[in-house]
């Protein structure tokens, strides 16, 4: 092979401009492309009988080769296409040495079909079969994984496509599943024992020195008081891009993952959130994102700049682009430690601009459960004329936080003295000032069990569906908010709740420990019982700091955001830190149905419960 250039293959290598290879020189290390573009499409399999086979296999990311868990010798797991009416066979063979299972995300199905272990069926043994079986009665973008320990951080997850039985509502020229993920070379065994050892274990974006001298982020004031309160503002994801490759169908950023188009189409993408830990910021440079649907559903068409997709949420979104040019598909990660890449483009081997990461976010008192922004502060006896105090954690029960104060910047306050000047700090930490609730007050939510396991309970959680994704407020552009989602059909039921429940997410970041009410699975006396055909209002409180995407199997649940009988109706649903959400839920599926946060390592910790549906007595099962 020559040493010299190709001069012709030079040229046009630099004319290219915004949607070429020369672009590569330009592009920040970890996105630059070790191929020219990876145009792939995913395998593919449909019709009654699927079948499928669960394995070790060896996967190349970014040119790095990892081990992984796959299904028929892929990661992602081929796509399965189905169509709305039809029966389907899926025939699953397991050929670990350990139990595996299959869960299909979002799909109503019988309970002993849904796919888990110890709750819907035995699971799959080593070096055996299970056949599910289950009419297809739905249509929309799904997906599927393991349920069976950790074997989902390992790749064995692959979407699901199901076609509508008459026409589309929604209108495309051509589509593509967008399947973003995270993967580490870590085992995820050793990846949850880092983490359970040391709280902020993979977070590398710490505030420093540095950052201080120059302004950056915190005052100093301000640092005291999260120090105190021995809380990291910067501890946005418990596992990061410091362990993690963010991946595009399998790929990493440099691999450059590309789907085609003509420049005018219409085209359909069908983007899928199957990371084990990372929620992702989605945005396409110079393009509009019309969002079409959400977990399946279909939405009235919401125009947007970028959205925040929670683990395991879907959205399907439709793009024009009318230039003859490249654009980058960007999957920032939410704490902004790396980036998942691909590029949409006319022609093979072209790339875009990729943009550098945009500054991480910091945590904030509304994220602890303590916005005062709605109070009249002038009743406190504060002058708050200057905004915030950031220290001003007076009147706070201290002690009752779990954490040893005697060094810390609150040592020595006069916590009775309720008239102090609050002009010299920051809005953050103003809201706690002279606040009478405990952060442990158990009065603040009786039914949580107080223990090692609850650090905090949020004094003032607020209804947060309202609000862009954690680190979204001033990005400048407009970003997909809860409430911009509207059903595009009527509700299928439309009573009122007969009753209400409050649901609290508790944790222990220091602890590594999660659970509901204060209960972890292991410590679970009984499931939650629901009434088949019931109505209930379920409200999620987050007294923690991380954010908690919250499934339900087997169910739809309708968001209360305000649109009436056209609500959102979503299987999963992001709960921000030191937020609630409130959705009206239909048990009209009888069985024992899983209940968890699809956060892999909290699931793993901990918070993870049993919903069960039995008939009223006397009833048919």
């Amino acid at each position: 092979m020559s040493r010299n250039f190709d001069r012709r293959q030079l040229l046009r290598g630099a004319s290219l401009i915004g949607g070429g290879l020369a672009l590569n020189a330009f592009m920040p290390a970890w996105a630059k492309s070790v191929s020219p573009g990876l145009v792939r499409p995913l395998p593919t399999l449909s019709g009654p009988d699927v079948q499928l086979t669960i394995d070790h296999m060896m996967m190349t990311i970014d040119g790095r080769p990892s081990h992984a868990v796959g299904v028929n010798g892929t990661v992602p797991a081929p796509l399965i296409r189905l169509k709305e009416g039809q029966n389907v066979r899926l025939s699953v063979t397991n050929n670990l040495d350990e139990d595996s299972s299959i869960h299909w995300h979002g799909l109503i199905l019988p309970f002993h079909m849904d796919g888990v272990p110890g709750v819907s069926f035995p699971g799959i043994k080593p070096r055996s079969t299970f056949v599910y079986e289950f009419p297809v009665v739905q249509a929309g973008t799904y997906w599927y994984h393991s349920h069976s320990g950790l074997q989902e951080q390992m790749g064995h997850y692959g979407p699901i496509v199901i076609d509508p039985a008459g026409a589309d509502p929604v209108a495309y020229d051509r589509e593509h599943v967008i399947l973003l993920s995270d993967h580490s070379p870590m085992h995820p065994h050793s990846l949850f024992r880092k983490l359970k050892q040391q709280g902020g274990y993979f977070n590398y974006q710490k505030q420093s020195l540095a950052g201080l001298l120059k302004g950056e982020d915190q005052s100093l004031k301000e640092r005291a008081a999260w120090g105190a309160m021995r809380m990291d503002p910067t501890d946005i994801s418990d596992v990061t891009g410091a362990t993690y490759t963010y991946l595009v169908n399998g790929h990493g950023p440099k691999d450059n993952w590309t789907a085609l188009f003509r420049p005018g189409e219409r085209v359909r993408l069908r983007v899928i959130n199957a990371s084990a830990m990372t929620n992702f910021n989605v945005r396409i440079p110079g393009l509009p994102l019309t969002i079409v649907q959400a977990d399946g559903q279909n939405v009235q068409p919401v125009t947007v700049d970028e959205f925040q997709i929670a683990v395991a949420e879907t959205y399907d979104l439709i793009v024009t682009p009318t230039e003859d040019r490249a654009y980058t598909l960007v999957g920032e990660a939410i704490d902004r430690s790396g980036m998942a890449r691909a590029t949409l483009a006319p022609r093979e081997g072209m790339a875009a601009e990729v943009p550098a990461l945009r500054k991480r976010p910091l945590a904030t008192m509304k994220d602890m459960g303590m916005d005062m922004s709605g109070m009249d502060h002038g009743a406190m006896g504060h002058d708050m004329s200057g905004g915030a105090a950031a220290g001003a954690m007076a009147g706070m029960d201290h002690s009752a936080m779990g954490h040893d104060m005697s060094g810390g910047a609150m040592a020595g306050m006069d916590h009775s003295a309720m008239g102090h000047e609050m002009s010299g700090g920051a809005s953050a930490g103003a809201a706690a000032g002279g606040m009478s609730h405990s952060m442990r007050d158990p009065k603040n939510a009786p039914q949580v069990k107080m223990g090692p396991g609850v650090q905090t309970i949020s004094p003032m959680a607020i209804d947060r569906t309202g609000e862009p994704g954690q680190g979204l407020g001033d990005v400048g552009h407009k970003v997909l908010v809860y409430r911009d989602l509207v059903a595009l059909d009527r509700n299928p039921d439309l009573r009122a709740p007969s009753r209400a429940m409050e649901i609290h997410l508790t944790g222990n970041m220091e602890r590594y420990m999660w659970s509901f009410d204060g209960r972890k699975l292991s410590e679970v006396t009984a499931p939650i019982p629901f009434t088949r055909g019931e109505r209930v209002r379920v409200t999620l409180v987050n007294d923690t700091m991380m954010n908690h995407p919250i499934h339900l199997h087997g169910h739809f649940f309708e968001l209360v955001t305000g649109h009436g009988d056209h609500a959102p109706r979503k299987h999963t649903v992001n709960v921000m830190p030191g937020g609630k959400v409130t959705f009206d839920l239909t048990a009209d599926a009888p069985g024992d149905w899983a209940f968890h946060c699809h956060m892999l390592y909290h699931m793993h910790a901990g918070m993870f419960n049993v919903v069960t549906v039995r008939p009223l007595a006397g009833e048919a099962a």
